[in-house]
């Protein structure tokens, strides 16, 4: 702060210096003059800012005009005293700051307005330092201490414009869970779309025809939220958090999701019709605790459409176990590694349908070894592996197995060694 801004503090300043009884006269004529140099301020800011409401208080005067007259009267006040910085009149000035806010306006209009009003104060406090003979070095004081006082009246706006734009951010939060709530539920009474486009009118939300819902770990208790861009909805709420992704197959869409996500995991569900969202947050879900149990890659955010085999396989746990005991039995006479060689035959044959060649190649053995395995193979499985409808059970059992990592661990196999 230079030493002209803090002239109006400092027992030393020129203003000190006037005669009481110049400060006197000069604070009389500045209060009686105040109501109309107030209403000529509100004049030439309605005349250059016509855009901006006029706002009336519950005794129906211009809210605008009570703000003025008040900071000119308690800004002469202060000159009257000389003491201390001058005290921003609380309420008023926020409260414009805070219906800037809540309107969508920036402050730069508010500010120029104030600007205004403090070019035309100082025409007004110049006249009468003239009439009763106020030293210049004073009044040049008083113009820095003007500006000083304007700096507090901003800080006021923005006070309440902050306070302003944090309410309606809770607000549409608040409305953008409800909304999410709805679309995501297993269950609707009755048809939902007339009430999922009241709830996405109220916070602007196209209502699009395809979405996809995203399951996401954080990376760290205390992470910020990723800037997924406009148009997706997000709930940071839940402890694994949830998002909404409109029109998942638009152009750039991935690629979007996939810088702002960097850093996270979690899934994204298949693109589903509106009204059936809940589907794509169930397979998202489901792909969650696949990764949470290490049987599909972690540290990135997946696409449940690229890993469809682990997801149909792997989620119906318990019917794939009994399966797999059905059909795996007559591998549990065989030790542990000669189980696994020969399931691994098996699924190599049944994937190829080709000869011994081609599965020795897959396998990376001598074609002879293969085609001893098969012979064993059939022994064990007899005219069953023969079977299309057995075939496809076994196959589908082995690929379970393989993205289990468990290839080798049949169950209900007794180990002989």
């Amino acid at each position: 702060m230079t030493a002209a801004r803090t002239a109006i503090v400092t027992p030393l300043s020129a203003w000190l210096d006037v005669p009481r009884h110049q400060v006197r006269r000069f604070a009389a004529i500045a209060m009686a003059e105040a109501p109309e140099l107030a209403e000529e301020i509100l004049r030439e800011i309605q005349r250059e800012y016509p855009h901006l409401p006029v706002v009336l208080d519950d005794s129906g005067e211009p809210m605008a005009l009570v703000g003025i007259r008040r900071a000119i009267e308690v800004f002469v006040q202060h000159l009257e005293r000389s003491e201390g910085r001058p005290t921003v009149p609380p309420g008023v000035f926020q409260d414009f700051g805070r219906g800037e806010g809540l309107n969508g306006r920036s402050l730069d209009s508010l500010q120029a307005v104030y600007r205004m009003g403090v070019r035309l104060a100082w025409r007004c406090f110049a006249d009468i330092g003239q009439r009763v003979e106020i030293p210049p070095p004073a009044m040049y004081e008083l113009v820095d201490a003007g500006y000083e006082y304007l700096d507090g009246l901003v800080d006021q706006s923005v006070r309440g414009y902050a306070e302003a734009a944090a309410r309606q951010a809770g607000e549409r939060l608040r409305l953008q869970r409800r909304l999410m709530e709805l679309l995501l539920a297993d269950h609707h009474r009755g048809d939902p779309t007339e009430a999922l486009a009241e709830r996405a009118a109220r916070i602007g939300w196209p209502l699009p025809v395809k979405v996809a819902v995203g399951v996401l770990l954080r990376p760290a208790r205390e992470a910020m939220a990723p800037a997924v861009g406009q148009g997706v909805l997000l709930d940071m709420e839940n402890e694994q958090p949830r998002m909404v992704v409109p029109e998942p197959d638009a152009a750039g869409r991935h690629e979007l999701l996939h810088r702002a996500l960097t850093g996270w995991s979690g899934a994204i569900g298949p693109p589903v019709p509106l009204a059936e969202a809940a589907k794509s947050l169930r397979w998202a879900e489901a792909a969650v605790r696949l990764m949470e149990r290490g049987l599909l890659p972690s540290g990135e955010v997946l696409l449940c459409t690229e890993h469809t085999e682990a997801l149909v396989l792997l989620q119906p746990e318990e019917l794939i176990d009994d399966l797999a005991l059905r059909c795996l039995a007559p591998l549990s006479h065989c030790g542990p590694t000669h189980g696994r060689r020969l399931a691994e035959t098996l699924l190599a044959w049944l994937e190829t349908r080709g000869g011994a060649p081609e599965v020795a190649t897959r396998l990376g053995v001598h074609p002879q070894t293969v085609r001893y395995r098969l012979r064993q193979i059939r022994e064990l499985w007899g005219d069953e592996i023969d079977d299309p409808d057995r075939r496809f059970e076994l196959e589908l059992v082995l690929r379970a197995e393989r993205l289990r990592g468990e290839l080798g661990v049949v169950r209900g196999r007794r180990d002989h060694g």
